[in-house]
Parts: structure tokens; C-alpha cells; sequence
């Protein structure tokens, strides 16, 4: 993995494709190259950044009305020049980038070097367009065929392009639990792993489905069909992603952009399903399989990274409104232990990008096992969005920074939705209290916007921590996965060592860490279990540690005791998270700046995790 595009059109390729990888560079990824045809087919990759290959094609020929480009995130081999993609075929006639891991890619190698093929990567990917050509010239295949045949012996999870000189006027695509999106211009196509660098040509887009494949001309309609060679119809979709919302708008980065849209990332997750003056919510996604959420038995959250923080923070939901058990499982995990599952159960699939692989392996298995599965997704037909019975979209709007922020707050913002209606519905709230939080969660854009004053305050306190080795988070209850995700944006971003905990547990291992030296960032709010958390701040001081504190505003308690505070605005307990986190996101991100690191495109991160 990681990004995919490709042109075919009537204009000078290079330019569209390279600002489409440009467009791609917030999915991570540790090397680039771009493939031309021109008569000739031109390879051009380096290991390093899109602006590296930009320097390399300086004085090289990269005339041509058709090619393909990707950024690379290392799975099979280390990140390089000779495993960086396209990778040629054996006779260099044509070119594949490819997403995915071919996972019988070891015996089919075998077997293509037994028959005297060669290999100068040790990608899994160069093994399937030798497959491909060996296909064609064996059995007198055309392009269309042999990709067909190929992928109809691969094993795994694949999104490719396949360019052939000896077929100039189109390019070949095909796709497996890896997504691919063909926007359809005039007289041109662009093929790309996700809309981003799509959305400036063109509006109108087809999103594959597993097992289809298109073969996609310079002129005339897209030709979609399933690898078994089955006639499909191709359904255009209109994206409602504006250009603008891909861009940094005035902000130095990305996730900075990102942090401060939160007000209205939140409201938007909000509008048309909050209605505080009927006192209602109404979810339109789940309506029809919200029945089964009020009745079900055990609830199960399957998701991972952010998305599994923001599924904490939804056990401690439903648990508390709706009365509801609640599991919650990192979804690697969930697919590999068997796990018990019956018919009666609801399992939430949360992802920001509705692509993770691992949480739709998950999402397969307990279908199969009978469970409704409720999906949380940001992206408009992704995978999981398409995979689920129902579900809610998040309507946070693209997130180019890899450190995910305004997407975990808007899941968190649908899951506090979600709780809220099960239990009305199931008259486990009292009507006093669920009308208060209505109007507690309407006011929570406004009190994010005045969370966000703190800035300044933060950036004065980064500036004392930026060379510490170590963070501790500390929090409990709703806070608790606070703390996680607080400890989570600084290591992704900053690479400084930080580990979240129930502030209860810290005496039980973690407060032999605690000295002058060791930052406690501790959220301290006057809600849930304040005293105790009072009490555990003590111990930290009484060991000489630094307590940074977020605290509700007008504390007085925490702040006598604490070396550094950040107040935010007083709400109820169980949307505390969606205030909380803000100070905990602006702390890692200036962090990382005052460190000079990446912050957008932190190493070895990729944004949508398509692989297992």
C-alpha cells in the first residue's frame, strides 16, 4: 500500500499524476515512482518523498497522455529504490502499481523462476505482473484476459493499475480489499485509492467492488466486469468533498487545520439527527435495525487506534445510558481468537476511513456468525459503509493529517447519539436527564470553539516538555480513553515515549517511573470520580513528578496542586471526551513542531491501514 493514481486522457500526464501523489502524501509512505507511455513505457521511482521523484524526472522524458503513479508503504521488502513501485514486467512492455499483499506470492514465485523468470524486487507484487505476462504470451492472452486470469490465481487483497505499451489507449484496474475509485472526466479518467486527488478534475466517480475489474479507454465508457468475467453496470456516484477541504487553508499543517475545525466537524455529525427543540434524535442510517440495538444483549465495538479509543469511550456509553454490555476489541485481535458470538448480538465497526482491513475482516466474521453489524465510517462508500447492515456517517470531512483528531471526536459525537437514542428508547435514562444532555450535546460546538483559546497557554507549556523522554496520561472513567489518546497523538507524532492508564492503576507498576523528570498529564475534571483522581495526583507529587492538568474551569483544588493547568468548559460527565481531548491534541501536535518532526506525514504511519 499506499496511494494509487492514474491518468488516461487527452493532457500531459505527469503534471495530473504527480499532483495526485502530491495530493496522496497523507497516507504515509516511504517511497514514489511514476510509469509514462509515450511509445515508450518510462519508469521513474525513487525510495524518498514525491518531491525527490519530482528532482529525479528533471531533463528525462515524461511526455505522454497515459501513465500511473504511486507512493509506497514497505510491506513486502524494505523501503528502497528496487522494491518502490511501478515494477516493470519481465520484458518491460508493461507496468503495475499495486495496494494489497498477494499473499501466495511465495509459490507463485517459485514456480515463474523455476520457469526462468527474474526478479530484481522482493515485492509480492512484481511476482503478479510476471504472472500477468507469462499469461499472455502462454496463452495468447489479451491484456484484459491475462490481468483476469491472473488475479483468478492470487490469494490476498489487491488494488492495481496495469499499463502495456502494446495497449496504449487504455489501462487496466481491478480490485480486492483494497478500495479503487475511477472519476470519470470528459474524454478523460482518473484512477485513484481514494477521491482526494480525484476531486479538482472531476466530481463524478465509480467506486469498485471486491472481484471487479475495468478495463479503462482514452475515449468512450468504462467497461466494469467481475474477474470471473461477469457484465457489470457501473453506478456513478457525485462527491460532495470540496476542493477546498483538501487543502490547508492559512494553517501551517494539516492536523492543525484539522484540530480547529472540530466545532464544526462535531456540529455537522449533529445536524439533522439532534432536534433539542422536539427533544429527539434521529439516526435515518440505523433506523431500521435500531429495534435490534434496543433489544440485543450484548453490544461488541471492533475497531482500531483512534477508532478503538472512540469505541471506549462508547462502552463507558452505552453501559451508562443505555444499559447495554459492552465489549471492546481491537479487531486484529477479535478475527484470530475465535470469539463467541450469537445472533442477538450488535458489533459497531468504527473506522475513520471505512477501509481498515483488519476491522473488516472482523465485520466478515461476525456476520457470518449472525450478529448485526452497525458501522461508524467517514467515508462515503467505503468498504464498511458497503459491508454493514447500517450505520452513521461521521461527516467529520477529510482528514489528511496521518494522527487522526476531528475523526475521533465526530465518532465519539455519534456514539454519544447513538447511546442517547437506545436508551430512550429502552427507558433506561430518566427524561430529565436525557433532554439536559440534548442540550448539553448541542452545546458542545460552541464549548470545543472556547476549548480552543488555550492554544497560546499550550504552546508556552510545549515549549518546556519538547525534549522529555517520557509522558504519563492519567484518567478515569470517560476519561480514561482520554488518556489513551492523548498518549497516542504525542507518540505518533512528537516519537516521544507516553502511556495512558486508569489513574487508579498507576500504583500498581507505573508510579515507579515517577520523578522530578517524568511529565504526568493528568484530566482532572470535576466530574466522575474527581476525588479520587485528586487523591492520585497527590502520590504523583509526593514522588517529586510534574502534573500537567485538565481541569474543569474555576477548579481551584487541582490547580494549587498542579505545576501547569489547561481549564476547559464545565459539561456533563459522559461528554467530557469530546472537550477533554482538544488541549491533549494541541500539546502533542506543537510538541512535534518544536521537535521539528513531520507532523502531517509522521514515519512509518500510514493513514488508511488497507493491509492485515
Amino acid at each position: 500500500m499506499c496511494g494509487i493514481f492514474g491518468y488516461i486522457g487527452q493532457r500531459e500526464a505527469y503534471p495530473i499524476l504527480v499532483k495526485g501523489l502530491y495530493r496522496l502524501e497523507y497516507r504515509g509512505y516511504d517511497s514514489a515512482g511514476v510509469a509514462l507511455l509515450n511509445g515508450s513505457l518510462n519508469l521513474y521511482k525513487t525510495q524518498g518523498k514525491v518531491s525527490d521523484l519530482n528532482k529525479l524526472v528533471q531533463g528525462n522524458d515524461i511526455s505522454g497522455t497515459i501513465g500511473i503513479a504511486h507512493t509506497r508503504w514497505a510491506t513486502h521488502g524494505e523501503p528502497n529504490y528496487k522494491n518502490a513501485h511501478p515494477h516493470y514486467s519481465p520484458s518491460q512492455k508493461m507496468a503495475i502499481i499495486h495496494n494489497g499483499i498477494i499473499e501466495n506470492y511465495g509459490p507463485l514465485k517459485v514456480e515463474l523462476s523455476n520457469r526462468g523468470y527474474l526478479f530484481r524486487s522482493d515485492t509480492d507484487t512484481e511476482v503478479l505482473i510476471h504472472l500477468i505476462e507469462d499469461i499472455r504470451l502462454n496463452e495468447g492472452a489479451t491484456l484484459e484476459e491475462a490481468v483476469r486470469m491472473a488475479l483468478n490465481q492470487v490469494v490476498g487483497a489487491y488494488a492495481i493499475v496495469v499499463i502495456s505499451k502494446e495497449d496504449p489507449d487504455q489501462l487496466i484496474v481491478a480490485k480486492k480489499g483494497s478500495p479503487l475509485v475511477i472519476g470519470i472526466g470528459k474524454d478523460e479518467y482518473f484512477i485513484a485509492s481514494d477521491a482526494s486527488p480525484i476531486v479538482e478534475y472531476t466530481k463524478d466517480v465509480v467506486y469498485l467492488e471486491d472481484e471487479e475489474m475495468a478495463i479503462v479507454p482514452r475515449k468512450g465508457p468504462i467497461d466494469l466486469k467481475t474477474i470471473r468475467n461477469q457484465q457489470k453496470t457501473p453506478y456513478i456516484h457525485h462527491l460532495e468533498i470540496q476542493l477546498s477541504s483538501i487543502e490547508k487553508g492559512g494553517f501551517p499543517h494539516f492536523m492543525l487545520k484539522e484540530i480547529y475545525e472540530q466545532p464544526r466537524s462535531i456540529k455537522d455529525s449533529m445536524r439533522g439527527r439532534l432536534n433539542l427543540k422536539q427533544g429527539i434524535i434521529s439516526l435515518g442510517g440505523i433506523i431500521d435495525y435500531e429495534q435490534k440495538m434496543v433489544n440485543c444483549k450484548r453490544m461488541i465495538i471492533v475497531a482500531c487506534g483512534t477508532s478503538w479509543h472512540a469505541g471506549l469511550v462508547g462502552e463507558y456509553l452505552f453501559e451508562d445510558l443505555a444499559r447495554i454490555p459492552v465489549e471492546v476489541e481491537y479487531a486484529s485481535e477479535f478475527r484470530y481468537r475465535n470469539p463467541v458470538i450469537n445472533e442477538d448480538d450488535v458489533v459497531i465497526a468504527i473506522s475513520q476511513s471505512g477501509e481498515t482491513a483488519d476491522t473488516l475482516a472482523a465485520v466478515e466474521l461476525a456476520k457470518s456468525k449472525g450478529a448485526t453489524i452497525i458501522g461508524i465510517c467517514n467515508v462515503v462508500g467505503s468498504s464498511i459503509a458497503r459491508e454493514t447492515h447500517a450505520g452513521s456517517y461521521t461527516h467529520a470531512g477529510p482528514e489528511i493529517g496521518v494522527a487522526s483528531t476531528k475523526a475521533f471526536t465526530a465518532q465519539v459525537t455519534i456514539l454519544t447519539l447513538m447511546a442517547l437514542s437506545i436508551a430512550q428508547k429502552r427507558g433506561s435514562i430518566p427524561r430529565s436527564r436525557f433532554h439536559q444532555m440534548l442540550a448539553e450535546v448541542e452545546a458542545i460546538p460552541e464549548k470545543v470553539m472556547q476549548t480552543l483559546k488555550v492554544n497560546d497557554q499550550i504552546v508556552e507549556i510545549s515549549k518546556k516538555f519538547q525534549n522529555v523522554r517520557n509522558f504519563l496520561y492519567l484518567g478515569r472513567g470517560y476519561n480514561f480513553p482520554v488518556a489513551l489518546e492523548g498518549a497516542l497523538k504525542l507518540k505518533e507524532i512528537s516519537y516521544i515515549h507516553a502511556e495512558g492508564y486508569p489513574a487508579a492503576e498507576m500504583k500498581h507498576g507505573p508510579i515507579a517511573l515517577i520523578d522530578e523528570e517524568m511529565p504526568v498529564v493528568v484530566i482532572a475534571t470535576k466530574k466522575g470520580s474527581y476525588e479520587k483522581v485528586v487523591s492520585n495526583i497527590q502520590e504523583v507529587k509526593a514522588r517529586k513528578g510534574i502534573i500537567i492538568a485538565i481541569v474543569t474551569k474555576g477548579d481551584q483544588i487541582v490547580r494549587d496542586m498542579a505545576d501547569h493547568v489547561i481549564e476547559i468548559p464545565e459539561t456533563d460527565e459522559a461528554l467530557v471526551p469530546l472537550l477533554a481531548t482538544i488541549p491533549l491534541q494541541l500539546l502533542s501536535y506543537h510538541i512535534a513542531v518544536l521537535r521539528g518532526c513531520n507532523v502531517d506525514q509522521p514515519r512509518n504511519l500510514a493513514k488508511s491501514v488497507t493491509v492485515e
